[in-house]
C-alpha cells in the first residue's frame, strides 16, 4: 500500500495575543504540498501575524503547528528553516550596500571562504536557474524593485525551501511586475515548492491561488477553498462580511473585488483658473529619499486631482519633499497659489495653503508617543507667531470638536496616537490636513495599510476637498484606485514625468510608461 505523504502545513487551535489583543484566535488550517495557496484578509485580519508563526518569528499562546508531518514548536525561527519554512518580508532585508553575490552569501551554507570571483560564480549559476536577470557584480541598492524581489526570492530558496511565503509579494510592483512575479510562482510550484501568498487584491488571488483561505478579526472564516470554486463577490463577502458586502458603494465594491467600473469620464478643471502648484523645469540635487527630480513641469488647477503613478523609488517622494521644501532645489521654479515659493520654507508654504498627507504616518504623519492634541495641534503651532500666547485646553477643545467630525474612534484627546488603528490614525492626519484653508494637498499613500472601509473614507474626503476647490496630488502604488479617483495621471520614472493620461485610462499603457518601455 501507498503511504500518502501527510500536508505540507497543518495547525489546529493556534492563538496568538499582544497584550489584550487577539491577533490569531483558535485558527486551524490544512495546506496540501505543492500548491499555490492564497491567504487574505483585510487589514488587521491576521494575515502577516499567520505568516510569521509559520516561519518561527512568533511564538503561539497555545495551538499545534506541524510542518511536513513534524511538530513545530514555535517562536524559533531556526527550527522552522531547518523544515524547510522561509519567509521573504514585505520590506526586503537584504543589505542595499551589498553586491548581489554577497547578499546571497550572507547568512548561507556551504563554506566561508572564497574568491571574490568564485562567489559571483556560485550565486551567479543559482539565479540563472532560477531565471532572475542580475548581474551577481550589481548592488542591492542599484536594482530595480522586481529585481530586488527576485534576488530575496533565490535567497530564500538557497536551502532547498519546501515552503515558502510572500507577505504581500505584489504591493510594489508594476502590473508587469506582479505578472513576472506570478510565472516566477508558477514555476516554482512546477519544481514541487509549496508557495503561500499573502493577498489583499480578489483580483490576483483568483489569477495565481489553487485555494484561498479568510481570515477576519484574527479569525478563520473560511478555507482553504478551492480558488475555482469560487467568485470574486463571495470572496469578498467573506472577506468583510455579508452585512458590511451589502453596504459597500460602487467604487469601494469594484476596488475590492478587482472589477470595472464604467468608464471614467475626465473631470475638466476650470483651465481659466491660476494653478494652485505650477512646477517649471524643477530639477533637485540626489535626495536621501529617492533619485533627484530632472526637469520636473506639472500645473495643478483647481478641483483638480493629479495621480502620480509608477513603481515605487522613482522620485514620487522626492517630488513631494520639493513641494514642501525638504528637498534641495537646484534649478527651476515652484509656484503655490500664484507665489513663488521656490526659496521659502514649509511653514510659508503651510500659511499659502500646502498640505501633506505623508508617506509614513506612524513616522512623517504623527508622534506615536505623543497624545493625539499635541499631534493634531501641529497645523495651529505653524501658523502661530513664536510670541504668541498658546492656550492648550483651547487646542484640545478644537482637536476633539475636530477628530469628532471625521469620525476618529478615540476616548481622550489626551490618549496617545499610537494607541490608535491605522485607519483612525489616518483620519487623524486627514483631519488635521484637509481644512478649510487648504488650496494644495499632497496625498502620499494615503490608502495603504487600510482595510476598505477606511480606504473608502478617505477616496470621499480627497473627493470633498476636490468639490471645494482643492487641488490634489495623489501618490499610490495601486492602479486601481489612481485610476477610480484621478482626473488625469502622471507617470515618474527615474526623477522624470515621461507620461502623461487622460480618462478613459489604459492599464498596459500606464503600465509601459511605468517600466520604460515605449507602446
Amino acid at each position: 500500500m501507498t503511504q500518502l505523504s501527510p500536508p505540507i502545513f497543518e495547525c489546529r487551535d493556534v492563538t496568538v495575543r499582544y497584550g489584550h489583543v487577539l491577533a490569531l484566535s483558535n485558527v486551524g488550517a490544512v495546506f496540501e504540498r505543492g500548491m499555490i495557496h492564497a491567504v487574505v484578509g483585510q487589514n488587521g485580519a491576521g494575515k502577516t501575524t499567520f505568516a510569521r508563526v509559520l516561519a518561527g518569528l512568533v511564538r503561539p499562546a497555545s495551538g499545534e503547528i506541524k510542518i511536513d508531518g513534524r511538530p513545530l514548536a514555535g517562536g524559533n525561527v531556526r527550527d522552522a528553516r531547518r523544515s524547510g519554512v522561509e519567509l521573504v518580508h514585505q520590506s526586503f532585508a537584504l543589505p542595499p550596500s551589498f553586491t548581489v553575490a554577497e547578499a546571497m552569501q550572507f547568512g548561507a551554507k556551504g563554506g566561508r571562504f572564497f574568491t571574490k570571483k568564485k562567489l559571483e560564480k556560485r550565486w551567479q549559476l543559482h539565479l540563472d536557474a532560477l531565471d532572475v536577470k542580475v548581474s551577481t557584480r550589481q548592488r542591492i541598492r542599484d536594482l530595480p524593485v522586481e529585481t530586488q524581489q527576485g534576488v530575496e526570492i533565490a535567497r530564500a530558496l538557497v536551502s532547498d525551501a519546501k515552503l515558502l511565503i510572500l507577505d504581500e509579494p505584489t504591493a510594489v510592483l508594476s502590473p508587469e511586475g506582479a505578472e513576472k512575479l506570478f510565472e516566477r510562482v508558477r514555476r516554482l510550484k512546477e519544481r514541487g515548492v509549496t508557495v503561500i501568498l499573502i493577498l489583499h487584491k480578489i483580483r490576483e488571488v483568483l489569477a495565481i491561488a489553487d485555494t484561498v483561505t479568510v481570515l477576519r478579526g484574527g479569525k478563520l472564516v473560511d478555507g482553504p477553498l478551492a480558488s475555482n470554486g469560487i467568485d470574486a463577490n463571495r470572496l469578498a463577502e467573506l472577506i468583510i462580511g455579508p452585512a458590511a458586502a451589502r453596504n459597500l458603494n460602487p467604487e469601494a465594491k469594484a476596488a475590492l473585488t478587482g472589477t470595472t467600473l464604467l468608464p471614467h469620464t475626465e473631470r475638466q478643471a476650470d483651465i481659466t483658473a491660476a494653478p494652485v502648484l505650477k512646477m517649471r523645469n524643477v530639477s533637485t540635487r540626489p535626495d536621501p529619499e529617492g533619485p533627484a527630480l530632472d526637469g520636473i513641469t506639472l500645473d495643478i488647477r483647481p478641483g483638480e486631482i493629479i495621480g502620480v503613478a509608477g513603481i515605487e523609488g522613482n522620485g514620487q517622494r522626492t517630488l513631494v519633499r520639493a513641494i514642501s521644501a525638504l528637498a534641495n532645489i537646484v534649478n527651476g521654479e515652484i509656484s503655490i497659489d500664484s507665489t513663488n515659493v521656490t526659496d521659502t520654507p514649509l511653514a510659508a508654504r503651510r500659511a499659502i495653503g500646502l498640505r501633506v498627507i505623508p508617506f509614513e504616518r506612524n513616522v512623517e504623519g504623527l508622534s506615536m508617543t505623543s497624545s493625539l492634541w499635541e499631534n493634531w495641534s501641529a497645523r495651529s503651532l505653524l501658523q502661530t507667531p513664536l510670541l504668541s500666547t498658546i492656550s492648550p485646553s483651547a487646542i484640545r477643545k478644537q482637536c476633539d470638536s475636530a477628530l469628532k467630525q471625521w469620525d476618529v474612534r478615540y476616548s481622550d484627546v489626551r490618549q496617545r496616537a499610537g494607541s490608535l488603528s491605522g485607519g483612525n490614525a489616518q483620519k487623524v492626519i486627514l483631519s488635521r490636513e484637509m481644512d478649510e484653508d487648504a488650496c494644495l494637498i499632497l496625498a502620499a499613500q494615503p490608502t495603504r495599510g487600510l482595510d476598505i472601509g477606511a480606504t473608502s473614507f478617505v477616496w470621499d474626503s480627497m473627493r470633498n476637498a476636490r468639490a471645494r476647490g482643492c487641488g490634489l496630488l495623489f501618490i499610490s502604488s495601486d492602479l486601481d484606485e489612481i485610476f477610480d479617483i484621478s482626473d488625469r495621471i502622471i507617470v515618474m520614472l527615474s526623477g522624470r514625468i515621461v507620461a502623461e493620461f487622460r480618462p478613459p485610462y489604459d492599464l498596459a499603457a500606464v503600465g509601459a510608461a511605468m517600466t520604460g518601455v515605449l507602446r
